[in-house]
């Protein structure tokens, strides 16, 4: 097996096999993180391609100051951040008062579900709360940041994040409903 310096060489010699082990050995991990920004699947795939396209176009930029995990981690969160604002100017959007507070209880319930519970519960989101929740939450950014990567207000990441949650709690409530009325 390779280095990373390795085999970030060859891929930049061009060499086919060094960019299809680049993608073989990161590629589960970033599809991670597309479908935690997409919508749906399909979508996940859709990100997981333009963010290679974008490691293997920038990959003479890597300065291997960090692992090449990390520098493709932000790579494939700002692809889906960049195709999210896409989707955003061509969708209609809920706008919330600024004054909103974020509510920093935890979500009840979600400990109980699976992963897989968890992230269709978190695709399920329009795009904007998915978004602001994936960063701030699971990325760990603060809304000032998650203002300047989205080009919206601090305030409009908090009210997206309070947003992401109310409608994440009441899909908790209605799993839990449906579930009780299904034991009963």
């Amino acid at each position: 097996m390779n280095t990373d310096k390795e085999l970030i060489g060859r891929c930049l010699q061009n060499d086919s096999s060094a960019q299809k082990e680049l993608y073989t050995r990161y590629a589960a991990r970033m599809y991670g993180i597309c479908l935690r920004f997409a919508g749906h699947a399909l979508e996940a795939q859709d990100i997981l391609q333009e963010g290679f396209i974008r490691v293997f176009l920038q990959l003479k930029q890597f300065r291997y100051q960090g692992s090449l995990e990390g520098w493709l981690r932000r790579i494939f969160i700002n692809t889906a951040i960049t195709l999210a604002k896409r989707e955003l100017k061509f969708s209609q959007r809920e706008e919330l008062n600024s004054h909103l507070q974020v509510d920093s209880d935890k979500l009840e319930g979600l400990s109980r579900l699976s992963q897989q519970e968890i992230l269709h519960l978190i695709q399920q989101l329009p795009t904007g709360y998915r978004t602001v929740f994936n960063l701030y939450v699971i990325e760990g950014y603060t809304h000032k940041e998650i203002g300047r990567m989205l080009k919206i207000s601090e305030n409009t990441s908090k009210s997206q994040l309070f947003a992401a949650r109310r409608s994440l709690r009441a899909k908790l409530t209605e799993e839990r409903n449906v579930n009780g009325r299904e034991r009963s």
